[in-house]
């Protein structure tokens, strides 16, 4: 659906972050005499008070009935299309579309594919793949867009100029299904893996991986860049796509720490700015991608050494007394707190875990504690009762120290105390941040507040935009 066939329906707009500004901005453009209706919280009712637009409502009850008021709603990522009350209004005709919908239908050619779009997707990695794939295009002398998940709203990119040869564009799980419904087709889409993930916004972790999947499954790119080494995308048939794969020895790969094409050598990545093991293994997805497209990817792979690394993934601090701090804010699931640690074997690290309660599975994690355990453990959060109590009986075996802690200030507190003048103190939750705070960038920052460190000059993810 293209912004212009929103003219002269019944439209509403469900939530006012940066997503939902976008899109009241995007419309606003194309279709400043079109009446809008804002289903927002009282604060942010505020904030969209203050723009002074005459034909904006704005209202705080999004039940079924005044959804199903409207024949098209654009939603932010994340109100879930599964909540009871936007199921109902769907079922009563609301259609219900994102801003990425909007931003590919406007952008789709003739045979419906977006010139230059690299999708990016997997539960982890897709932020730093995607910012890398972005770092080596300029690199190579494209023009270039990164936007997306990452941090910036495709939206506030409608008609950029000049446009960019490529956009590299990160989809969360919300996304992909906004691809797959506008009608338009991404040039490449790279898979990087499939973890559980998300289950409260998805409902179960098969409805994850079917929404994941349906950036491949529906979306219908001309290639798609999967890795042969997860066993859900290896099995997946794509009769639409022409399929690369990476992580295969045939392919871009990594043996040990180095970086193969085929038999070739290429170089090695061990010193590379891209925290854990996982992220170069991701650069193997990168450089097939850019493949794909017909650019020289082995001549752009050494300037991966130039990359800089985003804020709030495994970001090293720095030093305090001896105390290393390591911020993995945005680190939700178990499986991103296990690669967290295995980037710090061999070191005396204090593990602060916990966080909002999403009913993730915590078993695999404390099995691996057995034989992976870190010197301490600090449980925090809404879900570090059960995580304690999971962990307990193995801490006693294991011999790893495991604490509770009331909040974040008192769990580096406690790391502190645990590592004395040496170690790592790895804030590494494997949970999301609601109800303690904003978003994982508001804890990251008040843990590196709390570490001693200038929250402002550790936040700003660099490259976003065009250029």
């Amino acid at each position: 659906m293209r912004i212009s066939q929103l003219d002269g329906r019944r439209v509403a707009l469900w939530g006012w972050g940066r997503e939902g500004r976008a899109a009241h901005r995007a419309i606003r453009a194309r279709l400043p005499a079109l009446p809008l209706t804002l289903f927002c919280s009282a604060e942010e009712a505020v904030d969209a008070a203050a723009l002074g637009d005459a034909l904006l409502r704005v209202e705080s009850a999004a039940d079924a009935e005044r959804l199903a008021a409207f024949e098209i709603v654009v939603k932010s990522p994340g109100i879930s299309p599964y909540k009871p009350e936007a199921q109902a209004a769907a079922a009563c005709g609301t259609r219900f579309v994102g801003g990425t919908a909007l931003w590919f239908a406007e952008h789709a050619g003739r045979d419906g594919i977006v010139a230059g779009s690299l999708c990016v997707t997997g539960t982890k990695g897709k932020s730093t793949t995607t910012a890398l794939l972005a770092h080596l295009l300029r690199a190579g002398g494209h023009r270039a867009a990164l936007a997306g998940n990452i941090g910036l709203p495709l939206l506030e990119l409608l008609d950029p100029q000049p446009a960019p040869e490529c956009w590299a564009i990160e989809l969360s799980s919300y996304q992909t299904g906004d691809v797959a419904g506008s009608g338009a087709r991404p040039q490449v889409a790279v898979a990087l893996n499939l973890f559980p993930e998300h289950l409260d916004w998805h409902g179960s972790h098969e409805r994850y991986v079917a929404d994941k999947l349906r950036l491949l499954t529906e979306a219908r790119p001309r290639l798609a860049v999967l890795n042969a080494a997860d066993p859900v995308l290896a099995a997946l048939a794509l009769p639409d796509s022409e399929v690369r794969w990476f992580g295969r020895e045939d392919g871009w790969h990594l043996r040990g720490d180095a970086l193969h094409r085929g038999d070739a050598f290429v170089m090695d990545t061990g010193a590379l700015p891209l925290p854990g093991r996982h992220n170069r293994g991701n650069l193997c997805a990168v450089l097939t991608a850019l493949e794909a497209i017909g650019v020289d990817a082995a001549a752009l792979a050494p300037h991966a050494a130039s990359f800089r690394p985003l804020p709030h993934r495994l970001q090293t601090l720095g030093a305090r007394a001896g105390l290393v701090y390591v911020n993995d804010s945005i680190s939700t699931t178990p499986h991103a707190s296990l690669a967290a640690l295995d980037c710090f074997r061999g070191r005396r690290v204090a593990l602060l875990l916990g966080g909002h309660d999403r009913g993730l599975p915590w078993d695999e994690f404390a099995a691996a504690m057995r034989t992976r355990a870190p010197e301490a453990v600090i449980t925090l959060g809404q879900n570090g009762p059960r995580i304690h109590a999971l962990l307990a009986p193995v801490a006693a075996q294991a011999g790893f120290r495991l604490e509770a802690a009331a909040d974040l200030a008192d769990a580096v507190a406690r790391a502190r105390r645990a590592l004395g003048d040496h170690g790592v103190v790895l804030l590494s939750p494997g949970a999301p941040s609601f109800g303690a705070y904003r978003d994982y960038v508001a804890r990251g920052r008040h843990f590196a507040e709390l570490a001693g460190f200038d929250p402002e000059a550790i936040s700003s993810i660099p490259g976003l935009g065009v250029a």
